[in-house]
Parts: structure tokens; sequence; C-alpha cells
């Protein structure tokens, strides 16, 4: 069976549609066309604004016109993210996919069901004849992943909806009302280096792979592990003893994904290849013992390589790791209010360091913005001991749980009705767009729901069949719903 064979097969057939066209963050010129095209292909009033959000609106079905306008929000872009033995290049082939029983999922790298369902559920209602809705602005966002650029752009006054509809999580059970604002946590500096002593004749790439991975925010609460600190626990042990030169380090990559994978390079003398062995070895059957359960599939390999001519100079080297290891990484501090919700936590999301330089990128997320800038500063503090230069960019806050508004109160009925069950109504520790949004639109009532997605963020990103028919239904009930606008 065919991905837009699936039902409901406008939605299916928009995201096979939408998978088509490479849209990395900030890198989103074609996916912005598609949109454009699609709207003015429908007759729609289709609009392009200055950052490259697209906004197409729809009037109502005929006896809605007098409803509360909704605005459809969902984001274009993806987290490209991929398996080391996977060839492929985001910038120029869409994404394969295939059914794997109840789930969609891609071929080595991350789906882009994060927000490509939303998207493709937004379109098929913008497109469909027979659904019934009140007047509809749908708003689709730019790099949302990557630094939430669109909504921060989105000027005041462009909407005129009364509740916003965010398509963006990834539990069908779930009514989200509330999130976790962020900061990303730049470090850089430079460094001297040595020549590799001529006693060093042998030279290893240490490589960490096969972790599950996954989204930052939702996923910090599992306690998987994380490439660069796993990477950074051997080489502590390795360069505590004066064991090895260091020469690189290579780890991670997006900051709003759990490192999978991290390599690093270094030079020792061959009479100690023992030492070093067993070194390496003891510390990685601790580790494995630790994530036995979160990630099965760690594995830890030692390449032979060829001895650079330089490599870090040794006491920088120690105090590198020594700051990497101080570098929070995981849950800072759990919500006292909101049972089993991450209140605070960090993301050492990027480890580079190479040729005199290096750079390490964090990404701080928290509920609560004076926490959020007190751990973030506390990073700062970490990485000034070694005279890195640390800068604060990408904040945004959070969303502020409005349980008894409007639109909460009206699905939660709905859901129950409907399923013969309780929907969770939640805040959640990703960044949602809401908050943002909310700055200019601070009247406007906001909720955020979605299918089954697992593993967002990582190469095992999947979305259930069966999930996307309840998350639509319970869509197309909403809006059938809303109730009239006030005179």
């Amino acid at each position: 069976m065919n991905i837009s064979d699936l039902e409901p097969s406008g939605l299916w057939r928009n995201f096979a549609n939408l998978n088509a066209v490479p849209r990395p963050s900030k890198k989103e010129e074609r996916i912005i066309q598609f949109m454009k095209s699609f709207g003015e292909g429908l007759g729609l009033d289709t609009v392009v604004d200055h950052i490259g959000n697209v906004i197409i609106s729809k009037p109502g079905s005929k006896g809605m016109e007098n409803r509360k306008g909704i605005v459809l929000q969902g984001h274009l872009d993806m987290v490209h993210q991929k398996n080391s033995g996977t060839d492929f290049n985001f910038d120029q082939d869409g994404i394969k996919m295939k059914i794997n029983n109840d789930w969609v999922m891609a071929e080595g790298t991350t789906l882009g069901a994060d927000n490509g369902i939303g998207v493709a559920a937004i379109m098929a209602i913008l497109e469909s004849q027979e659904i019934i809705h009140p007047p509809i602005e749908a708003l689709f966002t730019i790099d949302e992943e990557t630094g939430m650029t669109g909504a921060n752009e989105l000027k005041e006054g462009v909407l005129k909806g009364d509740i916003m509809l965010n398509l963006d999580t990834e539990d069908d059970r779930e009514l989200t009302i509330g999130c976790a604002g962020g900061i990303d946590v730049n470090i850089s500096g430079t460094y001297s280096e040595n020549t590799v002593p001529a006693q060093c004749d042998k030279c290893l790439e240490l490589k960490v792979s096969g972790l599950t991975g996954g989204h930052s925010g939702m996923d910090i609460i599992l306690g998987r592990a994380n490439a660069n600190k796993l990477m950074n626990r051997i080489l502590f042990q390795l360069l505590t003893d004066n064991l090895v030169a260091l020469i690189s380090i290579d780890g991670g990559g997006l900051r709003n994904a759990i490192p999978r994978e991290s390599t690093s390079k270094f030079a020792f003398k061959s009479s100690h290849s023992g030492e070093v062995n067993d070194r390496i070895r003891a510390t990685v059957d601790e580790i494995k013992i630790e994530f036995a359960i979160t990630d099965p599939e760690l594995k830890v390999e030692l390449i032979d390589s060829v001895v650079d001519a330089t490599c870090i100079e040794a006491s920088f080297a120690k105090n590198l790791v020594h700051s990497l290891y101080a570098c929070l990484s995981g849950i800072y501090r759990m919500s006292p209010d909101i049972e089993n919700l991450v209140q605070t936590s960090n993301n050492l999301a990027r480890v580079f360091v190479k040729d005199g330089k290096y750079n390490i990128q964090c990404l701080t997320r928290s509920a609560i913005d004076s926490e959020k800038m007190d751990l973030a500063n506390s990073l700062k503090a970490t990485f000034n001991l070694i005279g890195a230069k640390v800068t604060f960019s990408g904040s945004y806050p959070g969303w502020k749980p409005q349980p008894d508004a409007g639109i909460v109160k009206l699905m939660e009925e709905i859901y129950r009705l409907k399923f013969k069950g309780e929907p969770l109504v939640n805040a959640c520790h990703a960044g949602l767009e809401c908050g943002i949004l909310g700055k200019n639109y601070p009247n406007m009532e906001m909720i955020s729901f979605g299918p089954n997605i697992r593993g967002a963020h990582s190469p095992d990103e999947k979305v259930q069949i069966t999930s996307v028919q309840k998350f639509w239904s319970l869509l197309l009930d909403t809006l059938e719903q809303i109730p009239a606008a006030r005179s």
C-alpha cells in the first residue's frame, strides 16, 4: 500500500506531497513557494509575509460564516537527522517513507511527521469542499526547529481569528495548553596546539553511536544517554591518567535533538595500548549497564587512524573535558506544580573541537523564565572558567496555561463524548510556538494537539496511522462545533 492510499486520504496525500519537497530549517525557500502555489491554486487569499510565513485564508462554510474565526497553525520546516550509514541529501532528496504495521516511518532518516502531519491536515481542510468549518486562517510558520524565527517575526494585527489550534503535539490523548520556553547557549573559543609527541606512535578514532536520541524537550524525562556526555566520560579517564594526546572531538548536531553519535581522535604510545584499551573497556562496560534499558543499541568502536601532526595542548584538553563534565545535560528541576512534568533542563547538543577552535552548543529549557536564565548563567560560568566566549541567543518565552479557556472546555467535552475517556490536559517541556505568538495576540485562545508521533528529531521517528485517524476526527468535530462570535 502507498502512503497516499491511507485514510484520511486527503491528509496522507498532502503529507506525501510535502515530503517530496526538501524543507530543512533556514532553507525553506522551496516549501514556501510550494505552499504559496498550493493556496493560490485553490483560489484562496494567500500571503507570504516579510520573513516567509505563509498565511492562507478560507471563508467559513455555508451557515458557519458567523462562528468564531479559527487559526490553524503548523510549521513548515523539519529536523534533519539520519543514521550514519544512510546515503541521503536533505537539501535535494525527498523523504523515503514506508509502512510498518500501524506506523509510517522513513528509511534511515527523520520522517517529518513533526510537523508535516499537522501541515498536511490543514492543507486537506483548505482544499475540501465537504468539511464543515468556521472562517479559517491557516498559518504556516518557518524555522520553528532552529529558532522559531517565523513565530517571532509574525506582526501584530496580521491574524484576525479568535482561537488558535496548533497541530504540533505528539500524543493523541493530550490537549496541551502550556509549554516551556528556551534559550541557546553558545560557547566558543580558541586553544593552543602542540606537536604530537614523537613517542605517540599510535592513533585511534573513538566512535560512540547507536544511541536512541530523541527530542531534547519531550524525551529528556526518559533519561536517555547523550553521546557528548558519554564521549567526555571516556576521554576524562584517559586524560586524567595522562594516557593520550587529544586531537579532536566531533559530537552531536542539532540543538533540539539528544545527541546520538560522537567521534574523537587521540594519539598515544603503542606501549600503552593495553592500558588505553582497558580504561575504555571498563568505562564502556559501566555505561552499557547504566543505559541498558534506554539505549540498548549503544555501540563504541575503536578505529585505527593516522597520527596527526598536532594535538590539543595538554592542560587545555584537561580543562575542556573537566568543563564538559561539569556541564549539566538532562533534567535540572521537575515541576513542583504538575506531576511528571520537567520544569527545567539542558541539552548538551554539540561539541566540536578541532584545528585550534572549539564550539559547544546547548539548548536550555524552562517553564519559568528566571530559572531558565539561572541555569543558562551557570553554564556560562562553567565555561568562562576556561576562557570561553559564551553568548545567549534565540530566547523565547513559555506559554502560560489557561485551563478555563472556552476552547479547552469545548475540546475536553468533545473528547469525552467521542472517545469515552478523559483527555490529558497538560503542559509540555517542548517549545511550542503558542507562547511566542501569544505576545502579539494575547486575547487569542490557544490549544495544541496531534497524533501519536514517536522518536521525533531522530531517524526512529514514526507516526501511528490509527492515531492520525483519531486526531483527524477530533479536529473535524472541533471545527464543526466552534461557537458563534459575539455580536
